[in-house]
């Protein structure tokens, strides 16, 4: 079955086609929210929001990207909404953790699956460090750094999940990298 053919068969919402859309990007999903969100349950819970958002969507699908990009990025948009929401509850929190410590790295054990395929390190409290700091990245920083280095995405998929061209891909990636350099090292000058 070509992906036109996928894509209309969507679009009549049957139930065959909604399995066949679950066996080829489940996994996808799941991983892709993962990276976001590092925590099993939450990760879970939104890539079923991704689902039932481009299976209600599809007639809003213009065929102007690969189907596949069209799903990463509505992935990557309630990833981001999740953390958005996650983050403004904490903002108060956060504020007077500033005011005490530069980067006060809350050691909370939010993160569940810490051997998430793309990342692979050998401690747990390393890897809550590192998906902390990432998380102190601006917005578009994160996308770009999380997509690349834990997804594994090609700046060109990038781009395309995006909307942003491969020099800004580049651009945010490079900055994401100098932030991530400052975050990890006032941590660890204040941890140590």
């Amino acid at each position: 079955m070509t992906e036109t053919e996928f894509i209309e068969q969507l679009k009549s919402q049957t139930r065959a086609s909604y399995s066949k859309l679950l066996d080829d990007f489940q996994q996808k999903v799941f991983g892709t929210c993962l990276s976001f969100v590092p925590n099993k349950e939450d990760a879970e819970d939104i890539a079923q929001e991704v689902f039932v958002e481009v299976f209600n969507s599809i007639h809003k699908f213009k065929g102007d990207s690969k189907l596949s990009t069209w799903i990463y990025r509505i992935t990557t948009n309630k990833c981001l909404g999740f953390i958005r929401k996650r983050n403004a509850k904490k903002r108060f929190a956060f504020l007077q953790s500033l005011s005490g410590n530069d980067y006060n790295l809350d050691k909370a054990s939010y993160f569940t699956e810490i051997n998430h395929p793309g990342l692979v390190l050998e401690q747990k409290e390393t890897s809550n460090t590192i998906f902390l700091a990432i998380n102190k990245l601006p917005e578009t920083q994160r996308l770009v750094f999380t997509l690349n280095k834990i997804d594994d995405k090609s700046y060109k998929e990038i781009s395309e999940i995006t909307n942003k061209s491969i020099g800004s891909i580049e651009s945010l990636l490079f900055r994401a990298k100098k932030n991530l350099q400052v975050i990890l090292h006032e941590f660890y000058k204040n941890h140590n």
